[in-house]
């Protein structure tokens, strides 16, 4: 393991309540490094998100680790990652699961048609809604994990399908990027 890496497990995730054994494991086996253009492979460790271009961003390691930690992803599941500009997430979490997918912002804000369902859908960066054709293809009593934006602040959320909907409970404020593709359409306010 880089010493990069070491110090943003000790000094990032550690300090910050992140101590599950199998995120630690899993963030120290995947170079960050790989996932970030050339010129930003010096601070992929740092404790922000790192611009991708085209709007999109490496979230900070904090908030995969928060993810990785809420999902608690296990051998049985069947995960969906909504890419937020990168694979990392999904590399994170493959060895964890029996089936993993992954899919850009993109398709997952439009109508997303893989003919599977899964038992967990991670979201890596904040959605303002979560559109019908992405709850569609959560099994009931499934769970999901994501950013959430509410009042412009991001929280992570997560929530379980059940009886056909999907609730998502704000649990804390952190700085998620924003994932514009899931931008609500602007209304009229009087």
């Amino acid at each position: 393991m880089s010493a990069a890496r070491k110090a943003m497990i000790d000094s990032q995730l550690r300090t910050s309540g992140v101590n599950e054994a199998f995120v630690l494991s899993r963030m120290s086996a995947v170079a960050r490094e790989d996932f970030v253009p050339e010129a930003a492979k010096s601070v992929a460790y740092m404790d922000r998100a790192v611009p991708l271009g085209d709007g999109h961003f490496l979230p900070a390691p904090l908030v995969h680790g928060k993810i990785l930690s809420e999902a608690a992803p296990d051998a049985g599941d069947r995960v969906l990652v909504v890419e937020g500009g990168t694979s990392y997430l999904a590399e994170l979490t493959r060895p964890l699961v029996a089936q993993l997918d992954s899919i850009s912002a993109e398709e997952a804000a439009g109508k997303p048609s893989l003919g599977k369902s899964y038992s967990l859908i991670l979201v890596e960066g904040a959605i303002e809604h979560l559109p019908e054709g992405l709850a569609a293809l959560l099994r009931d009593n499934g769970r999901i994990v994501t950013g959430l934006v509410l009042r412009g602040v991001t929280r992570l959320a997560s929530g379980r399908k059940v009886a056909g909907k999907v609730a998502l409970q704000p649990l804390a404020e952190i700085g998620i990027p924003v994932l514009h593709e899931f931008d609500r359409p602007k209304e009229w306010n009087f």
